[in-house]
């Protein structure tokens, strides 16, 4: 692994909420199996993430980076909107 190449986690979410300045809440859902039942379900999980310019709008498809603590609940900002 190169040095500049980064071992952070991506995901990608929804936008949930835009009331904060430079914070949105982010929604990341996901489908696990259940191993018993066989059967899929849905994860879903909000997380506070930083955005720097205020840019991103409830609804927007947005791709999330892990960083530094940035606040005491601010672990993740976002890179990028998903192009539909």
């Amino acid at each position: 692994m190169n040095q500049h190449e980064s071992k952070k986690r991506v995901r990608e979410g929804v936008v949930a909420s835009d009331k904060m300045q430079k914070t949105r809440v982010v929604v990341i859902s996901r489908s696990r199996k259940h191993p018993k039942y066989l059967k899929y379900y849905t994860i879903t999980t909000r997380v506070k993430a930083h955005d720097e310019n205020n840019e991103y709008k409830v609804g927007d498809r947005v791709i999330l980076e892990e960083t530094r603590p940035l606040s005491r609940e601010k672990r993740w900002k976002i890179i990028g909107k998903v192009s539909e």
